[in-house]
């Protein structure tokens, strides 16, 4: 079970790690032209126009989240599974489900049509898109006459697009979006029965397949402005922005990890906890799922501290970096005490567990060729890819 958790993992994880990169760009600019990033913070725009440096957030951060990121995620699954033809009609499929609207309940009941960052969208229609080519290619190959080879590719690859789209636009982009509409209901639940530390399970889970924004902000966030009107602060803003057991996961491969996973972590580390950007961390427990027991194990402990200590924020901090913490601090000693003491409780947990996870359950080094990752090592699934195919 471990070894097709770990394949199943690692598949997922060799769709997102080549495009970190992207990530990372697209976590830097939103820290500096959201309006309440770090420009307008330092008086350089922002406020009601919004705009910094001639810009706007919806200009850069809203395109990038929505199309971008999306497309490289679906063209890598492609391409892992059918190359360049895979990966194309991957990118084209996507669109479908980048296209397709959820509808959510919100806290008062009324039925909110919205879009989600179709993350998870682009791992299942990546990878099937990449099939889908391939198995047309082998059709039409042997049945293709001389000389029409291009025609033929071309088209079958144009009808290919059609009806993986419409495919994706049905079927894939609103089940994504229930998806996540159902674990902000889970977790709405779980608050509204008293068991607060415990939304810390479903969280985590949507977290890792880039469902936290959709979370963050299309659940925990109104509910924070509710507590913000009435006592100052909030208790939701410190669920899912919580960069302490990231930070815990992330120093527990660093101490126990191997190969490229444990070369990698210390920069993650600076990446996810000052920069804020989570997403740097979910492939680390795609790749040995069994780690979000770690994470688990951070994000209650420190739940339970920010429950005990009546802890809070003022507002979400966007992105969710220790120095947003510190901006939005509320002005009572005792909270912010317990910020801080949740935040220290996560990390310590998480790297703890973590590091007892990772010596029970050792994830196969990335580095290694016979790594049996994504049915054939990470290495195999990404040939192309410096440093991977050569390590």
């Amino acid at each position: 079970m471990q070894q097709k958790l770990q394949r199943f993992g690692g598949y997922l994880a060799a769709m997102v790690i080549p495009n970190i990169g992207a990530f990372i760009a697209w976590g830097l600019i939103t820290a500096l032209v959201i309006p309440t990033g770090w420009l307008a913070r330092l008086g350089f725009g922002g406020g009601e126009g919004g705009e910094i440096w001639g810009t706007t957030s919806d200009a850069l951060v809203g395109p990038m989240i929505f199309y971008l990121l999306p497309l490289l995620i679906a063209y890598t699954g492609g391409k892992m599974v059918h190359g360049h033809r895979g990966g194309v009609l991957a990118a084209i499929a996507v669109m479908g489900a980048i296209g397709a609207e959820g509808n959510f309940t919100a806290d008062d009941g009324e039925v909110l049509t919205t879009r989600v960052p179709q993350f998870l969208g682009a791992m299942i229609i990546g990878p099937l898109s990449g099939w889908v080519m391939k198995k047309i290619d082998e059709f039409l190959e042997p049945r293709t006459p001389a000389g029409f080879e291009m025609l033929f590719n071309n088209f079958s690859q144009g009808f290919g697009g059609l009806g993986l789209t419409f495919l994706s636009y049905w079927v894939i982009g609103p089940v994504s979006a229930f998806v996540a509409d159902t674990f902000g209901n889970i977790v709405t639940s779980i608050s509204d029965a008293g068991l607060l530390p415990l939304a810390d399970i479903p969280i985590e889970v949507a977290k890792v397949l880039f469902l936290n924004n959709a979370i963050n902000h299309g659940v925990l966030t109104p509910l924070g402005a509710t507590d913000v009107a009435e006592q100052g602060r909030s208790i939701f803003f410190l669920l899912e922005t919580n960069p302490g057991p990231g930070l815990g996961l992330l120093g527990a491969y660093w101490f126990a990890g191997t190969g490229l996973a444990k070369l990698s972590a210390p920069g993650a580390m600076v990446i996810h906890f000052i920069g804020g950007i989570h997403e740097v961390y979910f492939p680390y427990i795609l790749m040995n799922p069994v780690m979000i027991g770690a994470m688990w194990a951070g994000g209650i402990s420190a739940d339970l501290i920010f429950v005990a200590t009546d802890a809070g924020l003022v507002s979400s901090p966007s992105p969710g970096s220790i120095i947003a913490y510190l901006a939005l601090l509320p002005a009572e000693g005792g909270a912010v005490f317990g910020v801080f003491a949740g935040v220290a409780v996560g990390a310590v947990l998480a790297f703890v567990v973590g590091s007892g996870l990772l010596r029970l359950f050792p994830v196969k080094d990335m580095t290694d060729n016979e790594a049996d990752i994504a049915g054939g090592g990470l290495a195999d699934a990404m040939p192309d890819i410096p440093g991977v195919a050569n390590a």
